[in-house]
């Protein structure tokens, strides 16, 4: 009898923390290495959130909190969820957790049976499909059939639901694709969910404000309200506020629900981070201009990237509606020879080749279940892009 469980071998690490520690390795070895893996924003967190922290520090709230979360940030949850969304929750309806995976963790550990089915559509964050087979059950990954293969219609939803079908995931705008899904995509959707009383919708509003030119951002809760039963509404502070290591995500969803998760994280983590939640608070009824801001730069930056990835032959970028990523095509690409005579089979020898002779790290789009592709995150500064979209330029022209 082995050590290791059964359960954990049949998942993978995670590729994108893989490939940014290949970086920082090679980094720590004196090699310049540009890192475009890891979704984080460069920005600092505002000052009225760190000035919070510091305050409840200096209050004394550095006990244990509640299991999952505080009171009050719990009604700060459900005031942003009135003020930005159109919906109403009670502070029953709401959970805290150490990040946003942290929630769908828990709610898919206290939902999840091994004969259930889990809807993914491609390309997915790579963590959806990890924790569904933690939990032993089955993730169904949907492609787009229409023009876009990285959006699914509701036809291509109707045709993944069996019997056993208890969940659809659904991100907007998505990591990795940026793919948003609009009002009209939404109200597809719950038709079809009114059609299958079995399924239900876990929202993964991560990106809620990070959407560009005319993408306007909606929520399941929103467009659908009858559905509120069935939905499981996840956010977090992470990347609009620019507070990753903050490790705050929430979650608005069925009373029933919002219990088992907690029984979930009280065996697990316990409360999150007491000063971190007071922050949250901050954040969360705090002002949001410098929101815009870094809007303006993100969408400077996607323009500056897909533009350059564009005038590559042989790598195709579609223009994302939201988040702070781009997700090129290198279909074009494969079965080309490298200088030393190996040859470009899928996009993890691509990606490889680029860290090894052009010293960027990327993540391959094996990782997110749609190739050949790759991923690159442009939260970063834009001389330092400009940087890596020459290195890519010069990598993919040494193909033939």
């Amino acid at each position: 009898m082995g050590l290791i469980s059964d359960r954990l071998n049949r998942i993978a690490p995670s590729p994108t923390v893989s490939i940014t520690d290949m970086a920082l390795n090679m980094k720590a070895a004196g090699r310049k290495v540009i890192g475009l893996a890891a979704g984080e924003p460069d920005f600092d967190t505002p000052q009225h959130i760190k000035d919070a922290a510091n305050a409840a520090m200096k209050a004394g709230k550095t006990k244990y909190t509640q299991v999952d979360g505080i009171p009050e940030l719990k009604q700060a949850i459900c005031r942003k969820f009135a003020r930005e969304n159109n919906v109403t929750c009670t502070a029953d309806m709401i959970t805290v957790s150490t990040g946003g995976k942290q929630v769908l963790f828990n709610a898919l550990m206290a939902s999840l049976n091994p004969s259930d089915e889990v809807i993914i559509p491609t390309p997915y964050w790579v963590s959806f499909a990890g924790i569904v087979e933690i939990c032993e059950a089955k993730p169904v990954f949907v492609r787009g059939s229409g023009a876009n293969p990285m959006k699914i219609s509701a036809e291509d939803l109707e045709a993944a639901i069996t019997p056993n079908s208890k969940w659809l995931i659904l991100n907007s705008p998505s990591n990795p694709g940026g793919v948003g899904y609009d009002a009209d995509d939404l109200m597809a959707f719950a038709a079809v969910m009114r059609r299958h009383p079995q399924l239900h919708l876990i929202s993964d509003d991560i990106y809620e404000h990070l959407v560009y030119d005319d993408f306007k951002f909606v929520t399941m809760a929103t467009i659908a309200p009858d559905l509120q039963d069935r939905i499981l509404t996840v956010n977090g502070v992470s990347k609009s506020y620019c507070m990753t290591g903050w490790r705050i995500g929430y979650g608005s969803g069925p009373v029933p629900l919002i219990k088992a998760m907690a029984k979930v994280q009280s065996q697990s983590t316990s409360s999150p981070n007491s000063m971190a939640q007071y922050a949250a608070i901050a954040a969360l009824d705090g002002p949001l201009d410098f929101m815009a801001e870094n809007r303006a730069a993100f969408a400077r930056r996607r323009q500056l990237v897909c533009e350059a990835l564009n005038k590559i032959d042989g790598i195709d970028c579609p223009l994302p509606d939201g988040a702070f990523y781009v997700y090129p095509s290198i279909a074009k690409l494969i079965g080309k020879k490298r200088p030393d005579g190996k040859i470009i089979e899928s996009d993890s020898d691509f990606v490889s080749y680029l860290l090894e002779a052009g010293e960027v790290a990327v993540v391959p789009g094996v990782a997110f279940g749609l190739s050949p592709y790759f991923r690159i995150s442009y939260a970063a500064a834009d001389d330092v892009l400009a940087d890596a979209m020459q290195r890519i330029a010069k990598v993919t022209a040494s193909l033939s």
